[in-house]
């Protein structure tokens, strides 16, 4: 890359810089005074130079600032006070922060210790309690339980490493347990939208079209049968049950939209726009793929009022920097690793294969689908292999299928979320429309995911599986280069 050519990538560079600073500390780490010190030298001696230099100078500074940033990060993220207290019983008051998830024996919620015995720890824990009523998100209970170590490596999983990477590093195996209040603050905000949206979205619904609607707008697929979501794995469909961009890009239109039909000054609908995307975003949780998305779209409106130009790649950075200086352990989750490389196929792949298409008699929406879920599926498939041992071989053709409902789908559950406040029967309606397209999602992903060889499992057949992609990506080059 020339000189010219980086200067003109100036924020890029600048942005990537302290991302790979940041995912350094994944590797190793410090966190010394002496590492800002030098950080800040560089940046100051960037300052008083012009050209090349100050773009290397600038990004030397940013990266030796992450990676002291990112190292100072995994140290509070690894730090735990009841790692010292396992094996230990006492009375407790936890808040629970997510959804439950529930096991074949236990209830998992993902909660907080605000007191343990006489600890007051404010530490992130695993709470398992006994099958039976789970206690909402937001709950403040009071818990008798005791202080274990996660579960070790099994069938290919090890979920104290998992746990880890989340600042969670000791289980919480509660007796019994009573709810004594609700949170508040900000996290009751999120509690309490989060509870608005999943009653709006699927007014009047039940069982699994009620279900399938929470797990593609909220993210939340507990309530889906274990079949159902075999079969959205094994079809390629499983991104639909996480949060996405596309849900983000939705949320914005829709208030733009809406300013635009009764009239207001496109300022004001994009401002609404931002706070839509916010409180969409605190509802449904900081899923990699929502939180890049949500500051995208905010980048994007505060670039239109600002009258500058959108970058895409640069926000596309901005996000991974945001998330990675949270947690510098997020480069290693495989819904980070999925969202981004998706993304980026998306922006470089995605047209090409797009480009191809327009020489053979294939309707342009049909032709949309199968470049993007091509692009997709191809960028993430050494991922999910690495991630999950599986590849889904009907990715493109189960997606293809799927496309004609799923922004229909968001588009009328988002809208019932919208009336519901004014008028139930309203809701109920466009509820009704987008549980028939949930239905037809259910439909697509048992035909393509009960197909034989839907996905591959074994590791010969994605050698072979490999082997042929790397073919015919070499001979699609050749094929069809520019001369």
């Amino acid at each position: 890359m020339t000189a010219d050519l980086l200067l003109r990538r100036y924020p890029h560079c600048l942005a990537g810089a302290a991302c790979v600073g940041l995912a350094a500390a994944d590797l190793a780490r410090c966190a010394a005074p002496t590492v800002a010190a030098l950080a800040a030298a560089l940046a100051i001696l960037a300052a008083a130079e012009v050209g090349a230099m100050r773009l290397v100078l600038a990004g030397c500074a940013l990266a030796l600032a992450g990676w002291w940033w990112g190292s100072a990060r995994l140290d509070a993220l690894d730090a735990s006070t009841l790692r010292g207290e396992v094996g230990r019983a006492e009375t407790g008051e936890v808040v629970v922060t997510g959804p439950p998830r529930r096991g074949r024996f236990e209830l998992r919620l993902p909660a907080q210790v605000r007191r343990f015995g006489r600890l007051r720890p404010n530490e992130q824990v695993l709470l398992e309690l006994p099958l039976g009523r789970s206690p909402p998100q937001g709950a403040v209970l009071r818990v008798l339980g005791q202080i274990e170590l996660p579960r070790g490596p099994s069938n290919g999983f090890d979920e104290t490493t998992w746990l880890r990477r989340h600042g969670v590093h000791v289980v919480l195996h509660g007796d019994r347990w009573s709810q004594i209040g609700r949170r508040g603050g900000f996290g009751g905000v999120a509690d309490r939208l989060r509870a608005w949206l999943g009653r709006s979205v699927a007014t009047g619904l039940r069982g699994e079209r009620r279900a399938l609607l929470e797990g593609v707008v909220l993210g939340d697929d507990q309530r889906l049968s274990a079949d159902l979501r075999r079969d959205f794995r094994a079809s390629g469909l499983y991104h639909l049950l996480a949060v996405s961009g596309q849900n983000v890009a939705l949320v914005a239109g829709g208030v733009l939209l809406l300013g635009w039909l009764v009239g207001i000054p496109r300022a004001a609908g994009e401002l609404g726009a931002l706070a839509a995307m916010a409180g969409y975003v605190v509802a449904v949780g900081a899923q990699p793929s929502v939180v890049r998305a949500g500051i995208a779209g905010a980048l994007g409106s505060l670039a239109w009022l600002s009258a500058r130009q959108r970058d895409r790649w640069q926000f596309l950075l901005l996000g991974a920097l945001a998330l990675l200086a949270w947690n510098p352990y997020a480069l290693l989750d495989a819904g980070f690793q999925l969202s981004f490389a998706a993304v980026a196929a998306i922006f470089t792949v995605a047209p090409r294969l797009r480009r191809v298409l327009d020489g053979y008699p294939i309707p342009a929406k049909v032709a949309d689908a199968v470049a993007v879920s091509t692009a997709c599926g191809g960028a993430t498939a050494p991922i999910a292999w690495f991630q999950f041992h599986a590849v889904p071989l009907l990715t493109v053709p189960a997606n293809a299928a799927a496309e004609i409902a799923v922004v229909p789908l968001l588009g009328f559950a988002l809208a019932a979320a919208a009336v519901a406040p004014f008028s139930t029967g309203a809701a109920a309606a466009l509820a009704w429309l987008a549980g028939g397209c949930a239905a037809y999602l259910a439909a697509c992903a048992r035909f393509f995911g009960g197909l034989p060889f839907a996905q591959v499992r074994s590791g010969q057949a994605a050698a072979a599986l490999a082997t042929l992609a790397v073919a015919a990506a070499a001979y699609a080059w050749r094929r069809w280069r520019p001369s």
